[in-house]
């Protein structure tokens, strides 16, 4: 066994998530948008079972495209992530400046569709500068703002 996978296990589990700051307010400005970036491809890249594979968003949200281990916890593993990066934002920046929304958005999709979902992530700005935002990776905001 390796560290706390399971050996002889074969495993393509490619995730886009996303999340949006509390009451979809533009929180990620240009001063914390690099800094916010640089600590979620840290955090996946330092956890077992994560691969980083884009992050990107726009002022209201993130997105971000991983594939994981099946040993990942999906639910644990964004809490983490969502808590450590407001925590790294707001240490630095000053409190409350960054709050998360609770939930996330969650689609899985196949390898083969990896590097178009990672070229939708990086461009965010210009999707939704554009309105051409992709309506099944995007659902979420609909869906949560009922909860806001």
């Amino acid at each position: 066994m390796g560290k706390k996978g399971v050996s002889h296990v074969f495993d393509r589990i490619f995730l886009h998530i996303t999340w949006h700051c509390i009451h979809d307010q533009p929180q990620i400005i240009p001063a914390i948008e690099s800094v916010l970036y640089r600590h979620i491809e840290d955090y996946c890249t330092k956890i077992d079972g994560v691969h980083f594979k884009g992050v990107g968003g726009t002022p209201t949200h993130v997105h971000l495209v991983v594939q994981l281990e099946p040993f990942v916890l999906v639910s644990t593993f964004i809490g983490e992530l969502k808590g450590g990066s407001s925590h790294r934002i707001n240490h630095q920046f000053g409190n409350d400046t960054l709050k998360w929304q609770r939930g996330y958005g969650v689609v899985s999709f196949a390898h083969k569709h990896l590097d178009s979902v990672i070229r939708y992530v990086q461009n965010q700005k210009e999707h939704h500068a554009k309105r051409t935002t992709n309506e099944i990776l995007e659902t979420f905001v609909r869906e949560m703002k009922q909860y806001s």
